[in-house]
């Protein structure tokens, strides 16, 4: 079920469902203001978002989260996208750097339960809730897409995370419309594309496609999929 919280009051919303990606992400930029962040991967499919909504936006923060075990492509391929796009780029990092983690507490993404859920507050949801504080966020926009998980197929196109709005302009769409998205604006592909990888996070978390897998199944499947950063999490302003 989606992260959400009772208490949380949405501004009034148009019909999203029946809007389309554009149309969704400038309701958010006149709704929200400065108060409306960009988050992204950089992964496979990274640069739709990135290019549909700094169109309307330039100066969006976009905000990155480093865990310090992306694939040397995911930097160089960030590097690119930043340049070429312009990016108001804002990158977060874990406070304890990998090596400091690895020698304390081992491979922690390696295992279940308490482990596996420190692994990924240190290294994804608490960068995250310090760039939505230092940010002064208020609502965020992220390409999340119902095909890609079952953790992700009822998601609406708004939602609210403790008091951050989101908002997923892309939410509905297919891999077919991803791909039309980018050959007509010229946009790359995550360089791992071309590897057989549908989906990029953390090196030692990530697979190639293979016969019989869902694009899930790449990511540790639906159990672990979600990384945390759209689960609850603080970030109180």
């Amino acid at each position: 079920m989606p992260a959400s919280s009772a208490a949380a009051v949405l501004p009034a919303v148009p019909d999203l469902e029946r809007a389309g990606a554009e149309e969704r992400a400038r309701w958010a930029v006149e709704t929200f203001g400065n108060g409306l962040v960009l988050t992204t991967s950089f992964g496979i499919q990274s640069a739709v978002m990135l290019h549909l909504v700094t169109r309307i936006a330039p100066e969006i923060p976009v905000v990155f989260i480093d865990t310090g075990y992306l694939f040397p492509e995911t930097y160089r391929f960030a590097q690119e996208l930043t340049d070429r796009l312009k990016l108001n780029l804002k990158t977060y990092r874990p406070a304890m750097t990998a090596a400091q983690q690895e020698a304390l507490f081992g491979k922690r993404w390696e295992a279940d339960g308490e482990a596996l859920r420190q692994y990924k507050y240190v290294n994804k949801v608490e960068p995250r809730d310090r760039a939505m504080r230092e940010l002064r966020a208020t609502a965020w926009l992220a390409g999340l897409r119902r095909s890609q998980a079952g953790t992700r197929e009822a998601r609406p196109v708004v939602e609210t995370q403790n008091r951050i709005t989101k908002v997923y302009p892309i939410i509905d769409w297919d891999n077919r419309q991803v791909h039309r998205y980018l050959k007509a604006n010229d946009l790359p592909y995550h360089p791992l594309w071309e590897q057989g990888y549908v989906s990029v996070g953390d090196w030692h978390s990530t697979k190639k496609l293979e016969p019989g897998m869902t694009e899930a199944d790449t990511r540790g499947g639906d159990a672990k999929r979600e990384c945390g950063l759209h689960e609850p999490g603080d970030f109180s302003i």
